[in-house]
């Protein structure tokens, strides 16, 4: 029987696999290929469609952004609509933000506007719907997201709307702000927001502000005006006035792109590129702020942050323990909870009676840096009413200075930090306590009226003993220490050295480093940079082998950290080991935790018994003082000279603003400024007159000799404050622009330093190679060129007065400045010289001089007279003596006693 063929596919089924080729084909063509700058009506698009672009759609002509169906972390239920950068993926732009759709979700672009749905497309996420016409979704070479009318003008655009970023063009104007993300996966408005008033640019969390422009060292205040926009570009950022006048600038490294981002952590960031496509940073990003701890929350709720090193660590403060329920944050140790605005009832009351744990000193909280206080004029006792009284109040701090009251609010509290500043505010945080911990505290009580007759007695015959047995074995320690050929009066001398007490100096031997005390050495100060043992310091330094610089504070020498982590210049402290170990580590806590690109870093430091060092980076191309009057090598340029004035101004400028506790420099001179390759400048030795105890202070007159750097209010009873180190640093600016020190070679002897009860005889010829020259060292080369015994300052004030600039240059830089700079630079050191330390400038507004977005003030010749008379027809001695009379003694009794009283110290006050 023959075999039939196979029954014939239905004609129907054919047609309809064919019709469904098409579909898919069509659909295809539709929406998978990757828009060119321009979409039209009718569009519609989901993550599926452009799986293969990575949920992008649209891309700008120049290939630099695309907008996208963007799932940042690849969470499936979290898309939003976006503006990329393409070459880094960084979203500079969101549309749904609070509203994330599936994976499914549609961008709809139709006449009426651009909307983003949910997957059945019924449901509206975000939508942007002008009221006329819509013919085309644009986005431009510079990431603006527009919707266009028939003629191409803009119906909407996305520089509007900015979400957490800017870019370059983009403005955001007064009353506009920045949100931040909840997180790097979700695009949720998160607490941190970076605001534009009339005032300035400020971060806020919580409504609480912990950054302002205005404070930041980095930006320079041009003028006195209402602040309109913010904007940046290629040189850097801007507040600009309404009329487009300049109010704020902060001037960043030349760079063709940058983007402008609050990140989800509520820092402040500026990001270089070298080019729009470039998909690496230059480096060096602008971060505000820019120190972990002072940010709102580093740490959970109530942690308390300290900087170590480079990085921050999060403990609970006294009284606190991390929470155990897994929430993170510290909680009361006593059992008590944390006062909560949840915990309100409806009356906005509390039923649950309330008391207040305290924070320790130097425990400070953000908000109070930055926000002006609740109310003035009231006690702690009125400050804690107030809090008790608001029931959403969690906690408060009272400034008994300024009597302050400073009510802490929100939905939570953020993080501690420890301040490193002089403060009388003090921190209180309120609890609420349970029934059960009442009950347990009343049951304590009277067990304890109960325990009370048997256990005192016992306690006082236990300590009793303790302290007999303690007297015996010290007498029997130091008995054996001491020998039988030491008297009882070096024995005490000996107990007196071993408690850092000691009045003169030690011989330099080795016995001078095997001091016994080495109590407390485990000494922990929150803050402190990375402590080294004095077997580390040898092994770094060959045992102190290199030498490469002396002075009143110590000895410096050349070592090199474990690893070969770089070089670094270790300073042996010979006139800090008065002061107790704790003081001293919490003034090393205060100087390690300074962070600018004009000061030398500390890098750590040694406290082992008496010994004191501090390891400091190494900058090799050693002092100013080298390299303006040293005479080997090449001369300084002028604009080299005016790079290392600028650097200077900057570190000095921090010191004195940019820090929590103003520090003043109090030796501002040449060889405290350091220089390296690549035209570093830092100054160095800041803070370390804090290091000097009061003992040491009283014979410190006659241990540092530093000519011509001292401010007139040194040698007087006048209060010394920071305007002392403009006057210094005036004086150092006039050397720059001669090079070569202010006084004449007639008066650049040797200089004998009497210290305790010895003598050390310091001449030298040349400053240290090294750089790290202390006040001790005196220079009495003047540099190539000098002549005469002529006093430079008066000289400069003279020609001043005559217009005549150009004789003041060094003749080594040979005509190669012009008359106008060399005038900037002469009268704004003349203006740091006045007499009056409040008609000086401070460092800040001579930092703006120098960069040039500020003309120098006009010098008052009345304030500069004491030149004159400290310059015409009196030489200086060539010895260092004992400053006795002060200065308004000097000028009422002749010039020869004014000279002999102008004495070469800077004795810290």
């Amino acid at each position: 029987m023959p075999r039939l063929p196979p029954p014939a596919a239905p004609r129907s089924l054919l047609a309809w696999a064919c019709l469904l080729l098409l579909l898919f084909s069509a659909r295809g063509t539709d929406a998978g290929p990757l828009r060119k700058e321009f979409v039209h009506p009718d569009f519609s698009a989901s993550s599926y469609d452009y799986v293969d672009h990575g949920g992008a759609f649209l891309v700008s002509s120049n290939g630099a952004f695309t907008a996208s169906i963007h799932n940042p972390g690849k969470q499936q239920d979290r898309f939003y609509l976006a503006v990329l950068h393409a070459p880094t993926g960084t979203p500079v732009w969101s549309a749904n933000r609070d509203a994330p759709t599936g994976s499914s979700g549609l961008v709809h672009l139709t006449a009426r506007g651009l909307t983003v749905t949910n997957e059945e497309g019924a449901t509206v996420l975000w939508s942007a719907t002008p009221r006329a016409p819509v013919t085309a979704l644009r986005l431009g070479d510079d990431g603006n997201l527009q919707l266009l009318d028939a003629q191409n003008a803009t119906l909407w655009q996305s520089f509007d709307e900015a979400t957490d970023a800017l870019l370059p063009g983009q403005q955001l104007r007064t009353g506009a702000s920045l949100t931040s993300a909840r997180s790097s996966s979700d695009f949720g408005q998160g607490d941190y927001r970076l605001a534009v008033s009339a005032s300035g640019v400020a971060l806020t969390w919580q409504g609480s502000t912990y950054w302002r422009l205005s404070n930041d060292l980095r930006s320079f205040k041009d003028r006195n005006v209402a602040a309109a926009y913010i904007s940046f570009n290629a040189s850097g950022l801007f507040v600009l006035a309404a009329d487009g006048a300049m109010v704020f600038r902060v001037i960043l490294a030349p760079a063709e792109f940058r983007v402008f981002s609050l990140g989800h952590d509520g820092r402040l960031r500026i990001r270089s590129y070298a080019l729009l496509n470039s998909s690496a940073t230059l480096g060096g990003d602008f971060l505000a702020p820019d120190s972990d701890c002072d940010l709102p929350r580093p740490c959970p709720s109530l942690g308390l942050c300290a900087e170590t090193g480079n990085s921050s660590s999060c403990t609970c403060p006294p009284l606190f323990a991390a929470s155990v329920t897994g929430s993170g944050g510290c909680t009361p140790g006593d059992g008590s909870a944390l006062a909560s605005p949840a915990s309100c009832g409806s009356n906005g009351s509390a039923s649950t009676p309330v008391s207040y744990l305290d924070l320790a000193a130097k425990i400070a909280y953000f908000a109070t840096s930055f926000d002006a206080p609740t109310t003035t004029g009231i006690n702690t006792t009125a400050c804690r009413a107030l809090c008790t009284a608001n029931c959403t109040c969690l906690g408060y701090f009272h400034d008994t200075a300024s009597m302050g009251c400073y009510v802490l609010g929100g939905r939570q509290l953020g993080s501690l930090h420890w301040s490193t500043r002089a403060t009388s505010a003090l921190g209180y945080i309120k609890v609420f306590s349970s029934a059960s911990r009442a009950s347990n505290k009343k049951r304590n009580k009277s067990s304890m009226k109960r325990s009370l007759p048997i256990i005192l007695p016992s306690v006082a015959a236990f300590l009793l003993i303790a302290v007999m047995a303690w007297y015996l074995l010290r007498r029997r320690w130091k008995a054996s220490k001491s020998g039988k050929k030491v008297k009882a009066k070096n024995s005490a001398g000996n107990q007196l050295n071993r408690l850092g007490h000691q009045n003169h100096p030690r011989s330099r031997d080795t016995r001078y480093d095997e001091d016994p005390d080495n109590d407390g050495d485990d000494i922990v100060i929150p803050g402190m940079p990375a402590r080294f043992s004095y077997a580390e310091i040898a092994s770094m330094t060959a045992s102190l082998a290199t030498k490469i610089g002396s002075g009143g504070f110590g000895t410096v020498y050349k070592g090199e950290l474990p690893g070969g982590e770089g070089l670094v210049a270790v300073k042996k402290l010979e006139a800090a080991g008065v002061q107790a170990k704790r003081e001293f580590c919490t003034e090393i806590a205060v100087i390690g935790n300074i962070r600018h690109v004009n000061l030398v870093r500390l890098r750590g430091f040694c406290a082992e018994g008496s010994r004191r060092m501090l390891v400091y980076e190494y900058m090799n191309r050693g002092s100013l003082d080298r390299s303006l009057f040293g005479g080997t090598g090449p001369a300084l340029e002028w604009g080299e000279r005016m790079e290392v004035a600028l650097g200077a101004a900057r570190g000095l400028a921090y010191l004195h603003t940019g820090c929590d506790q103003k520090i003043v420099h109090c030796d501002v001179k040449p060889e405290n400024i350091l220089l390296a390759d690549g035209g570093q400048v830092k100054v160095s030795d800041f803070g370390l007159a804090k290091l000097m105890s009061p003992e040491h202070s009283a014979i410190f007159t006659t241990m540092r000799g530093t000519r011509g750097y001292l401010a007139p209010e040194w040698l007087s009873n006048a209060a010394i404050s920071d305007r002392a180190d403009v006057y210094s640093f005036g004086m150092v600016l006039l050397e720059l622009v001669r090079g070569r020190k202010n006084r004449g070679d007639s008066e650049q002897g040797g200089a004998v330093i009497a210290e305790g009860s010895g003598e050390h005889s310091v001449n030298s010829a040349f400053p240290s190679p090294s750089g790290y020259s202390s006040a001790m060292t005196s220079s009495t080369v003047s540099g190539p060129g000098a002549g005469g015994d002529e006093y430079f300052p008066m000289v400069a004030l003279e020609l001043h007065e005559q217009g005549r600039y150009l004789h003041l240059v060094d003749p080594r830089v040979e005509g190669r400045v012009s008359e106008a700079e060399v005038a900037r630079v002469v009268r704004l050191a003349l203006c740091c010289l006045h007499e009056d330390p409040a008609q000086r400038p401070s460092m800040a507004a001579v930092v703006r001089v120098l960069e040039g977005s500020a003309p120098p003030p006009e010098p008052r010749v009345g304030g500069l007279g004491f030149l004159r008379l400290y310059g015409r027809g009196h030489a200086m001695p060539a010895h260092v003596t004992s400053v006795s009379a002060g200065w308004s003694a000097a000028s009422t009794t002749g010039g020869s006693q004014l000279n002999d009283s102008w004495q070469d110290t800077s004795l810290p006050r």
